[in-house]
C-alpha cells in the first residue's frame, strides 16, 4: 500500500480565556478530528496549535497530550499573527498524517464561532 503525508487542517473558538473554556474547546475539536477522519495517532507525523493573542490560560497542546496515545506525536503551540478584525478567541491546528495515498476524504473541522472560516470544508455534524 503506498502512503502519503496529508494536511488536516480546523479551528474553533472558546468563550473566555480560561483553562476550562480552552479545555473544553479543545476536547470538542480533537473528538471532531479523531471520529471523522479515523485517526491513528502513531501515524501522525506534528501538529502545530495556534492561539490567537487573547488566549494565554492553557497550551491546547497539553490538552491534546493527554488523550489516549497522543503522549508520544510531536506537538507545537505558536501565537497567531494577529490581524486586525480577525476572528477572537481562536484557536486553529494543521496535523500532518501519514494516510493511503488512496484515501480521498478528509473532514477538517471548523466549529463554534470558526465555522465561517472555511465554510467550503463544513460537513454536517457527525454522530457519535
Amino acid at each position: 500500500m503506498e502512503w502519503r503525508v496529508k494536511g488536516i487542517r480546523g479551528a474553533t473558538t472558546v468563550s473566555e480565556n480560561s483553562v476550562q473554556a480552552i479545555r473544553e474547546a479543545v476536547t470538542e475539536l480533537m473528538d471532531e478530528l479523531e471520529s471523522r477522519n479515523q485517526l491513528d495517532p502513531d501515524e501522525i507525523i506534528s501538529v502545530v496549535f495556534s492561539v490567537t493573542r487573547d488566549l494565554d490560560a492553557i497550551f491546547p497542546a497539553a490538552i491534546a497530550r493527554q488523550r489516549p496515545f497522543w503522549d508520544n506525536v510531536p506537538l507545537l503551540d505558536v501565537q497567531q499573527m494577529h490581524v486586525e478584525g480577525g476572528l477572537e478567541r481562536c484557536i486553529r491546528f494543521l496535523i500532518h498524517v501519514n494516510m493511503p495515498a488512496a484515501h480521498k476524504k478528509i473532514h477538517h473541522p471548523y466549529l463554534r464561532g470558526a465555522k465561517n472560516l472555511r465554510p467550503d470544508w463544513q460537513l454536517a455534524p457527525a454522530t457519535l
